[in-house]
């Protein structure tokens, strides 16, 4: 598959020498489902998931978003067969703060050493000597909470320093954190849970974007009720487009500093995700669309 023309335009990280286009690949998928336990073990065909992978590249996609823990360590091991050694402008930005649990579930992993672990397995499954970008994933799944993080963001801070990392950003955390972790060091993104049905972070975007950080919304098909779901359809049945390419649509034309990251294990998923680039919003669309943001406040 040759290059797309256009994914969404580019989005410089200001500060670094990284430029990445705005439609991502979220590896997250990869992983299998082995008794009902999302995101754990391997996939039921490896060769697909490296396919998804090199399709990805190939289409143009540089920037992916991973974590050690996906699996656990599945996704970045693929991730390394498949792409290893890796394309020059290709951004890998992974996360710690959390790890698996037997039953399948995701404790925070915030301590020093955890931190330490974390990203030394990060770089040993991606077979890496730095990383790109480490963000801390804090918080709930679909929100931030009140919690300390100082002893985990110190302990990234001085793995930047020993250049195991190159730059640092943040994961389900609120402005007033993002203030306290600017004091420690600089932040080059935040990935929250945003869609157009879940627009807590408006205001939150817009400081970013005017900060030149960076925003990565994750769950763009997250949290819907029913009628904002039947809406989404109608616009997408309008348009030709499939309710995933018309969130991920809205999502490009909502901030230029948004950058995406839809997972998939499907080939054809992915090729669909990435029409979304293209997918022109008319005005009606975006004002039912728009709707929808004000009925969810």
């Amino acid at each position: 598959m040759t290059k797309q023309a256009n994914l969404g335009g580019t989005f410089a990280f200001p500060g670094t020498t990284m430029t990445v286009n705005r439609m991502g690949y979220g590896a997250m998928q990869l992983a299998g489902r082995d008794g009902g336990k999302l995101v754990w073990g391997p996939p039921r065909d490896v060769s697909g998931a490296i396919a998804v992978l090199r399709e990805a590249i190939a289409s143009g996609v540089n920037h992916i978003d991973t974590s050690d823990f996906y699996g656990p360590h599945i996704t970045n091991q693929l991730i390394k067969q498949a792409l290893h050694p890796y394309p020059g402008d290709l951004v890998i930005v992974t996360k710690v703060g959390a790890r698996r649990g037997a039953d399948g579930s995701w404790p925070h992993a915030l301590s020093r050493q955890e931190i330490i672990d974390a990203v030394h397995d990060n770089l040993r499954n991606l077979g890496l000597d730095t990383l790109d970008v480490v963000n801390l994933r804090l918080g709930g799944l679909t929100g931030p909470t009140d919690e300390p993080f100082q002893e985990p963001l110190t302990a990234l801070v001085e793995l930047k320093q020993q250049g195991l990392i190159r730059h640092l950003g943040l994961s389900t955390v609120s402005p007033r954190q993002l203030a306290e972790a600017q004091a420690i060091t600089d932040i080059v993104c935040v990935q929250n849970f945003y869609n157009v049905a879940q627009r807590t972070d408006d205001g939150f975007i817009d400081a970013l974007a005017a900060a030149g950080i960076a925003y990565v919304p994750y769950f763009p098909l997250g949290g819907f009720s029913p009628l904002q779901s039947s809406k989404l359809d109608d616009v997408a049945a309008s348009l030709d487009a499939t309710p995933m390419q018309v969130a991920l649509a809205w999502l490009l034309r909502r901030s230029s500093n948004m950058l995406l990251i839809p997972g998939t294990s499907s080939p054809e998923h992915l090729r669909e995700n990435l029409k979304a680039a293209t997918l022109e919003l008319t005005d009606e669309a975006l004002a039912i669309l728009d709707s929808i943001g004000v009925e969810a406040e």
